[in-house]
């Protein structure tokens, strides 16, 4: 273990992500209301969400202050997304389902690789008592099962 320098820049870029990620999993719900995809979005942004949660509890925990530059440039980052081509003018496309399942997966897998490490990392930390690392490994892990499974029915969509 070494002296944990990095560690609230590991956090704060990690909170950063999750704040961005929260905004694009509501929005992807939200343009997909109306489809099968719309109800296991609006159940993943809840999760992701209380993820954020956990993960500014954490900060909170361990005397880290958030990097509020971090995340504002993370807002900014979502919304500038937003406008992508799509191959469509001005609504929603199949193409942007896709794109926007897939930066979810991935940020889902760096949320995995975070936890994993905390657990490694932070184990026997008595300000950590109470954080279920496993649980939370297992619920990402479930999270990210499920938006590959997503992710794979809208490539079709899109793609085919």
């Amino acid at each position: 273990m070494g002296d944990r320098k990095y560690l609230p820049i590991y956090l704060n870029d990690h909170l950063a992500a999750a704040v961005g990620a929260t905004q694009l999993v509501r929005r992807a719900a939200g343009s997909n209301r109306d489809s099968p995809y719309g109800e296991p979005l609006a159940h993943l942004a809840e999760e992701i969400n209380d993820d954020r949660h956990t993960l500014q509890d954490l900060l909170k925990r361990l005397g880290i202050r958030a990097d509020l530059v971090k995340i504002v440039a993370s807002v900014g980052a979502e919304r500038l997304g937003r406008l992508k081509l799509n191959g469509e003018l001005l609504r929603y496309s199949p193409l942007s389902r896709l794109l926007e399942l897939e930066l979810l997966l991935l940020g889902v897998t760096g949320k995995l690789a975070l936890w994993r490490a905390l657990r490694a990392e932070l184990d026997g930390d008595p300000r950590t008592d109470g954080v279920d690392f496993d649980e939370l490994i297992e619920r990402a892990t479930s999270q990210r099962r499920r938006l590959e499974r997503l992710r794979e029915r809208a490539a079709a969509e899109a793609l085919g």
